[in-house]
């Protein structure tokens, strides 16, 4: 029977006979990460039974999206290491490749596109140089701007991996019709941008389409 993501349990939800019961783990007010989705109404009832009046309308918003986080990215991070990819250079790559052709940014593109220091972008790339993924030389124009491109081996490379976590992730997604998917993703866009003008966060996004964490 195929697994879920997180390794929990059947995907079909059903609970494993070895599975160990989490509902004791609490992580903030609603204790609720790793807590099966139907506790969830369970933890606001409770709420609402010893705390009349407390707000728990987000519990059964936002306790899904954390678990789907975790589990996302626990099945995500077993995917890049199938593939012998890091989450870093799959960044970098990624970063690239969406670039379109010739595949080339400067570093300085490079560290504001994947919101991380410019040492961080310097040690990436010279991982990946040293791979064979990318190549570096000085750029024009600017003083002391260094260009990077995607090799034809990291071209591959990232091809074949995002294949990989795309694949995998729709099927993760496969529970749900495309016209649901659809919906879902309309709803997550718009909380997603309500939420960062709250609190004035980046809108932009690194690897695949994954938020830094």
């Amino acid at each position: 029977m195929a697994r879920a993501a997180g390794g929990d349990g059947p995907a079909d939800g059903t609970d494993s006979p070895n599975r160990t019961d989490r509902t004791d783990r609490t992580d903030g007010a609603d204790g609720a990460e790793g807590v099966p989705g139907h506790a969830v109404e369970e933890i606001a009832a409770a709420w609402q039974r010893e705390r009349p009046g407390t707000p728990v309308s987000s519990i059964g918003v936002v306790t899904p999206l954390w678990q789907l986080a975790k589990l996302f990215g626990d099945d995500r991070r077993r995917v890049l290491t199938a593939a012998g990819m890091d989450v870093a250079t799959l960044d970098l790559l990624s970063v690239l490749r969406r670039a379109g052709s010739p595949y080339t940014l400067t570093t300085r593109e490079l560290a504001a596109r994947s919101l991380v220091s410019a040492g961080a972008v310097s040690q990436r790339v010279a991982r990946a140089e040293r791979d064979g993924l990318v190549t570096r030389r000085p750029g024009t124009g600017r003083p002391r701007s260094v260009l990077v491109e995607l090799t034809d081996a990291g071209h591959q490379r990232v091809e074949a991996t995002v294949d990989d976590v795309l694949g995998r992730e729709a099927e993760l997604l496969g529970g749900l019709s495309a016209e649901q998917q659809e919906q879902l993703a309309g709803l997550l866009r718009l909380l997603l941008a309500d939420v960062r003008r709250r609190l004035g966060d980046d809108e932009r996004l690194t690897q695949v389409g994954l938020l830094p964490q």
